[in-house]
């Protein structure tokens, strides 16, 4: 999947995991540079045989991203999306409507390198204040204005 990151572009290498009862998750197992993207120019971070995997589980990314839908036909990715990627690759089992993106923890060979999530949640809770106090002193104003304008009609009747 094609991924843009501090370590500058390449591809997300993602990988099925299948586990004892044929359950099957998608695992993000890192980021490689395009010239690491073939498999055999990281013979050996291919792992054989049982696997753990820590890492943040995230929602399928159906939409595609950067602007660009996803090209299954021709094995072109934009975005995680789990059921594009379970149907182009005939994987067979129940497949997780998920997908686990990879903690830090180093692979045979450092490719690839996982831990890449960006998790930044936003904090604009100053922003938030003001803008409701701002609020709160129009709306104070506006009381304000249309009480003094109803005396002064009460005082000019009578």
């Amino acid at each position: 999947v094609k991924a843009v990151t501090d370590l500058g572009p390449g591809f997300w290498v993602v990988t099925p995991l299948t586990d004892a009862r044929g359950f099957i998750v998608l695992i993000n197992r890192g980021f490689v540079p395009a010239e690491r993207a073939a498999p055999e120019s990281r013979a050996e971070g291919q792992v054989e045989g049982p696997a753990s995997v820590t890492g943040l589980l995230r929602i399928s990314e159906p939409k595609g991203g950067f602007l660009r839908d996803n090209d299954p036909a021709g094995d072109r990715w934009f975005s995680r999306d789990v059921a594009a990627i379970a149907e182009a690759k005939q994987l067979s089992g129940p497949v997780a409507p998920y997908f686990i993106d990879a903690d830090a923890t180093p692979n045979p060979g450092g490719w690839p390198r996982g831990g890449l999530t960006v998790v930044r949640f936003a904090n604009s809770h100053l922003v938030y204040a003001l803008t409701w106090f701002g609020l709160a002193l129009m709306s104070a104003g506006g009381a304000a204005l249309w009480l003094r304008e109803e005396r002064r009609r009460g005082a000019g009747g009578r």
